[in-house]
């Protein structure tokens, strides 16, 4: 049996982080994980910006309010749930996720945890585990799932590259070229073809 995991922010959202930059006029925040690999740096390095800026939870949590899913993502899930078992694993915290999960139809998320000061300031993140995604695709494995995996960023690939089949979804040249053996798909209806002829041959 497959378990489809895919990736968030840039998948099934727009990324949080660069609407934030926009809202704010800090070109800074636009950096993410398909800039930076190591997700440790860039988060102290995004909340050294925050904290220089003095923004926190608060200023994030109303840009969120205002993020719709990517035209055709729900959609796009529906049809996907009705193939089989999706969890999205996604490196963004609770606290930004949930109101964007009740606009996706309240999928399954495995995702992390801010640190917050009483007063709003982030003063740090706490990772659910190290490598979550690999982490979590290997467990579903290791009781006996199949797992199809899709994402567009350098955090992505490894729980990608784990599963029985794996796919980029509106990535980057640079990824695609790096990563020339993994299909690379645009559209929301090539990539559930591709989910689906996979978990078909199960």
């Amino acid at each position: 049996m497959y378990i489809t995991c895919l990736d968030l922010e840039g998948v099934l959202v727009p990324e949080i982080w660069i609407a934030f930059a926009e809202e704010t006029g800090i070109p800074e925040l636009r950096r993410t994980t398909r800039d930076e690999p190591d997700y440790d740096k860039l988060m102290k390095y995004r909340i050294g910006i925050l904290k220089t800026h003095h923004l926190g939870l608060k200023e994030i949590q109303q840009t969120i309010a205002k993020i719709e899913p990517l035209p055709g993502a729900k959609e796009f899930l529906d049809e996907l749930r009705k193939t089989g078992q999706v969890i999205i694993l996604s490196d963004t915290f609770t606290q930004f996720a949930s109101p964007l999960m009740k606009k996706l139809g309240q999928p399954t998320i495995f995702c992390n945890t801010l640190e917050v000061a009483p007063g709003g300031e982030i003063t740090g993140f706490k990772m659910r585990i190290q490598n979550a995604k690999y982490s979590s695709v290997k467990a579903l494995q290791s009781i006996g799932f199949d797992t199809i995996a899709a994402g567009d960023s350098y955090n992505d690939l490894a729980m990608i590259k784990a599963s029985a089949a794996g796919f980029l979804f509106r990535t980057t040249d640079k990824i695609k070229k790096d990563n020339p053996a993994l299909p690379a798909f645009t559209e929301y209806d090539d990539l559930l073809q591709a989910i689906r002829q996979t978990a078909s041959q199960s």
